[in-house]
């Protein structure tokens, strides 16, 4: 019997060449498509709502696969969570309808990066944000993030060699919280363009650190040329932490 099986996946990037399966390096979808494959000696393709790149993390991937098995869900959740490497954990486990597709179903993402801003790196935690010695101006990046928000085309924030139709997308909302010595930048849209979130986390750390005035981020992005935004920030603060479907 086939069924249509949905995965809610929490992952460390840091050793892997990210979500995506390629021939050389470990990816997630690979360790996971190993596992299925040990549980239900077929090979199974694994989609995920997207990909995510080196390093990067997540709290709430969505994937889902399509298996003639008489396995349920509770019985992959177990098998998958005993099989899997300890920095992969599948959080949940569901039959879903024959037609749900994790990327193409989904309504909106939501993602985190996450910074360190104080004068001493991190000995704990310090895979999971990026490091900024220099105090950062908070209000300029909130300023500078509440620009972002709304229908752009953001092809100066697109990194090279991703394949799309379009560099239009919807953000629904950007945020910058603190909390202590973490900056965490909250960011939710209709979609992502490859290194979309990094480059733009690159730039409020230039109108942070003063080098830009947080207006000019409504320039750069209306530029549509990469060259005017800032340097892209490190993979490994960043974290997908929600699909919404």
């Amino acid at each position: 019997m086939k069924k249509n099986i949905r995965l809610t996946v929490e992952y460390d990037g840091t050793a892997y060449n990210g979500w995506q399966k390629q021939k050389n390096g470990r990816t997630i979808q690979g360790e996971i498509e190993n596992a299925l494959l040990a549980m239900t000696g077929i090979k199974v393709t694994l989609t995920g709502s997207g990909r995510t790149d080196a390093g990067v993390h997540a709290l709430g991937q969505v994937a889902n696969f399509i298996c003639d098995t008489r396995l349920e869900p509770e019985a992959f959740f177990n098998g998958l969570n005993s099989l899997l490497p300890e920095d992969i954990v599948i959080k949940e486990c569901a039959h879903v309808h024959e037609k749900f597709h994790s990327r193409y179903d989904a309504k909106s993402k939501v993602y985190n990066y996450r910074i360190l801003n104080r004068k001493c790196p991190a000995a704990v935690g310090r895979d999971y944000a990026w490091h900024i010695r220099k105090p950062l101006l908070l209000d300029a990046m909130k300023a500078a993030a509440s620009c972002i928000a709304g229908t752009h085309d953001f092809k100066a924030m697109e990194g090279t060699g991703s394949p799309r139709k379009s560099t239009v997308r919807t953000v629904f909302r950007a945020e910058i919280h603190k909390n202590e010595d973490l900056v965490i930048f909250e960011i939710e849209a209709d979609g992502f363009l490859r290194f979309m979130v990094r480059n733009i986390i690159g730039t409020l750390i230039c109108a942070g650190l003063g080098k830009i005035s947080p207006g000019d981020i409504k320039d750069i992005i209306g530029s549509r040329d990469r060259g005017k935004a800032c340097a892209t920030a490190p993979a490994h603060g960043l974290f997908l932490m929600e699909v919404k479907y």
